[in-house]
């Protein structure tokens, strides 16, 4: 008994030291992992579809194409995404990405290709334009159709790819002056949902090329119309306290491409 007693101070020395450690290792052993989210940003990139969202604005927004993010997220028809859906923007792992042809030169323009497997569905039935007066600057053939100028003012600002913000160009005017569609197609997104766009249009022309207008004052045509080229489709406006002028982008296999290497010369 003197023996336990005079060691007994060093045992409580030797439980106040390694009382810590065990309470640590207690703790850890009680917590749970956090389970695996597939779908968190730092794992893959995502997209939640919001109200307005269609797949085309999505994919313009991320600089893709449409027909990936289908095939990417299993959507067999891009006109049927819904409120809250995640939209996956990269390939699922172990995936083939198919790879879509290069974009055109404008002294290589692309060979036609058929209509893509599923079209969007028409929202409403597709709607007559209003005769307007047609622009007369001549069109130009670049591939399966006729490309025609959007707004009839000079180019302000040319096409920069390293320019997140020149993605396009910007075509002056004035407050109100025609916007005429580029080529014929029909428009699959009309909405101001799209940050850094204002009120935006983008126009399907075939499976590889998509037109986009933006910082409209007006939209004159909604989703699912079905336009002409030179037909009107908005009113210019402006982008905040910039001067009045039309940004506008053509959209080949997703990435954006210089619009005047389209484009008739004036």
């Amino acid at each position: 008994m003197r023996l336990a007693s005079r060691h007994l101070p060093r045992h409580h020395a030797l439980i106040r030291a390694v009382m810590p450690l065990l309470l640590l290792a207690l703790l850890a052993g009680c917590s749970s992992p956090k389970p695996f989210d597939g779908w968190s940003e730092s794992a893959t990139p995502v997209h939640v579809v919001r109200p307005g969202d269609t797949l085309y604005s999505i994919a313009v927004a991320n600089n893709t194409d449409y027909r990936q993010l289908a095939q990417w997220n299993g959507i067999r028809d891009p006109g049927r995404i819904y409120v809250g859906q995640r939209i996956r923007l990269s390939p699922p792992a172990g995936t083939t990405v198919s790879r879509v042809p290069p974009a055109p030169t404008a002294s290589s323009p692309p060979a036609r290709s058929s209509s893509p497997a599923s079209s969007p569905p028409s929202r409403s039935q597709p709607a007559t334009p209003p005769a307007q007066s047609r622009p007369a600057t001549p069109a130009v053939s670049s591939g399966p159709f006729a490309w025609r100028w959007p707004a009839d003012g000079d180019v302000l600002r040319r096409f920069n790819a390293a320019d997140p913000s020149r993605r396009g160009i910007d075509i002056g005017g004035k407050m109100g002056d025609p916007v005429r569609a580029a080529g014929d197609g029909e428009v699959v997104y009309a909405g101001s949902g799209l940050p850094g766009y204002g009120n935006l249009l983008i126009i399907k022309h075939n499976q590889r090329h998509l037109s986009a207008y933006a910082f409209n004052q007006s939209l004159l045509v909604k989703e699912g119309d079905r336009v002409k080229a030179g037909d009107r489709i908005a009113t210019m406006g402006r982008d905040g306290s910039r001067p009045p002028a039309l940004h506008f982008q053509i959209r080949v296999d997703g990435q954006p491409a210089d619009p005047l290497r389209f484009l008739p010369p004036r």
